[in-house]
């Protein structure tokens, strides 16, 4: 049996999280080392290391997470503009193996991005 995540640790409430969103499928909390003044990670409950991983049965779970980024970004009033990172794997920037998607916002983003 392989260690959990701390995503999946967040997802059990075993540690706790700033949550701003939950549903049955994700959850939305604000990142303990924020990028931006608003810097949210949207992660699936379902347990997805990569996008690589992801199944075509999955397709209706990231349509969701997609709604729920709007709504989360209207909730938090970054109407100006926002971000969404999504990092695959470890030489693409992926830190934790549980797919999330990074809501950044609150400043004018510059480009490239890293």
């Amino acid at each position: 049996m392989s260690e959990k995540t701390i995503f999946k640790r967040i997802i059990d409430k075993e540690i706790p999280a700033d949550i701003v969103y939950e549903d049955d499928l994700c959850l939305a909390f604000k990142d303990i080392a924020p990028k931006a003044p608003t810097h949210v990670l949207i992660i699936p409950k379902k347990e997805i290391a990569t996008v690589d991983d992801l199944a075509d049965e999955d397709a209706a779970l990231i349509g969701h997470l997609w709604m729920v980024i709007r709504d989360v970004a209207r909730q938090l009033g970054l109407e100006e503009g926002y971000r969404v990172i999504v990092n695959c794997k470890e030489a693409g920037g992926q830190e934790v193996p549980h797919l999330h998607y990074h809501l950044l916002g609150g400043r004018k983003m510059t480009w490239p991005p890293g």
